[in-house]
C-alpha cells in the first residue's frame, strides 16, 4: 500500500514498464485467480474508469492493495490518483508489445470456460 506524505496524501504508484518484467514474473502474476479477475474485469472497462474497490473480489482491502501491486509489478496495470480515488487501466498495448498473446489468452480463458 502506498505511504501517506506529510502533507496527507497518498504518495504516487510506483510502476513497472512491461519491458522490465522477466516472463516468469508475468506467469505469476496471471497465475492468481484474484488477480485474473482484476484483469479480466479492467479489460472489459473504459480506461480510467475503475477505481479500486469497484471490482467484485472476495478479499480485503489491505489483499486487494496487495494484488494491485502485484499487477503494477508485472506491468500489466497502470493506476493513477483523481482525488480521493485511485483508478485503473490495463496496460494491454505495453503488455502486448512485451508478450505478443499471452494476455489475449487469458482473456479468451474465461469465455472458453464460460
Amino acid at each position: 500500500m502506498a505511504q501517506r506524505n506529510p502533507t496527507g496524501h497518498r504518495a504516487a504508484p510506483e510502476h513497472t514498464h512491461p519491458d522490465d518484467v522477466p516472463v516468469l514474473t508475468a506467469l505469476a502474476a496471471l497465475a492468481d485467480p484474484v488477480r485474473i479477475t482484476l484483469v479480466r474485469e479492467l479489460a472489459g472497462s473504459p480506461e480510467w474508469s475503475r477505481a479500486c474497490g469497484s471490482f467484485d473480489v472476495p478479499v480485503g482491502k489491505a489483499a486487494l492493495s496487495h494484488h494491485f501491486a502485484v499487477l503494477r509489478g508485472a506491468g500489466l496495470v497502470e493506476q493513477r490518483d483523481e482525488g480521493p480515488r485511485r483508478v485503473n487501466r490495463l496496460r494491454r498495448a505495453e503488455f502486448e508489445a512485451r508478450f505478443p498473446g499471452l494476455l489475449e489468452l487469458v482473456l479468451r480463458a474465461e469465455t472458453a470456460a464460460t
